[in-house]
């Protein structure tokens, strides 16, 4: 067992636990691919929809894309009309890991950037996420990866000692924002990566 062994093991969930990708959703909506580029940049692009997951409600998300391009209205509501399409399944290797640390007796929380709405609706079709300890949503604090609050939110919420945690992310600068917290930090890029990191931590958890 390493010196450092983590005590708290905290998890992001899109890219990490469920894919994510939200051009699955205007796949037939906008079939050419530039275009759909174009408006998942520039309409509904990444920013626009980080403030739904800062908590801004879709009424008044829907209403701030359509000023800019009223010519998409339709594009636009179908955002969030077909957002299970962008959600098609889950890293069953990933959640392995996840469930392999549960079973293990370590201490399992999520941390997530996340719609209020969308995530409950994710726990429904993925009763996995309901089974850490608990977890904190972005949409439901006001706060957002990386910024340093909701990472201080997540340790004060759960009790958790940052310098006895690990948190686990599929972008660098979330990973960053949690060593900037005291946390320790895995860039996530594959569970197989996942668990030899884990293992080096002294976490083993072997996957399929």
């Amino acid at each position: 067992m390493t010196a450092d062994r983590p005590r708290h093991v905290v998890f992001d969930i899109g890219k990490v636990l469920i894919h994510y990708d939200p051009h699955l959703a205007f796949a037939e909506m906008i079939p050419d691919e530039a275009e759909r580029r174009f408006f998942l940049s520039e309409v509904c692009s990444h920013e626009w929809n980080l403030e739904q997951d800062r908590g801004r409600p879709w009424p008044e998300a829907e209403a701030e894309a359509i000023a800019r391009h009223p010519d998409r209205e339709d594009q636009i509501r179908a955002f969030r009309r077909n957002w299970h399409l962008m959600v098609p399944h889950a890293y069953d290797k990933s959640v392995a890991v996840m469930l392999g640390l549960i079973e293990a007796g370590v201490d399992v929380t999520m941390l997530t950037n996340f719609a209020s709405d969308t995530f409950r609706e994710a726990q429904e079709r993925f009763p996995f996420l309901k089974v850490p300890r608990g977890v904190t949503v972005s949409g439901d604090v006001g706060e957002i990866k990386p910024d340093r609050a909701i990472y201080d939110i997540h340790a004060e919420s759960f009790g958790i000692d940052p310098a006895r945690a690990l948190f686990i992310d599929d972008t660098a600068k979330n990973v960053e924002g949690a060593r900037a917290a005291g946390w320790q930090g895995v860039h996530f890029v594959s569970p197989e990566r996942l668990a030899r990191a884990l293992a080096d931590l002294g976490l083993d958890v072997a996957i399929d």
